[in-house]
């Protein structure tokens, strides 16, 4: 039984389809947390707990933006990279390269 051989676009389309899948699930676990968020709150000492839940929300909101920066960036580099590849492939096999 003979292992499959995978080509290098092959490699590379599976890789960026696992960050772009962990990108989309940060994106929507951000949003999760955004709707906890509350643009306003008018509190006073009895309610402090509250703003302490906002604090906790902002905090992990800010925690959450460099790894969607990260994220988003070798996702738009990979995806310039496959079509690098694919354009190579290409010539190669209509033996213009």
């Amino acid at each position: 039984m003979e292992t499959p051989q995978f080509s290098l676009l092959t490699i590379l389309l599976i890789i960026w389809a696992v960050i772009t899948a962990g990108l989309i699930l940060l994106l929507i676990y951000r949003s999760v947390l955004g709707l906890k968020e509350e643009d306003q709150l008018f509190l006073d000492q009895a309610q402090e707990h509250m703003a302490k839940e906002q604090r906790e929300v902002v905090a992990k909101l800010l925690k959450l933006s460099k790894p969607i920066t990260i994220l988003g960036v070798a996702c738009g580099a990979l995806l310039l990279v496959i079509a690098g590849v694919w354009v190579w492939e290409g010539l190669g096999a209509s033996g213009l390269r």
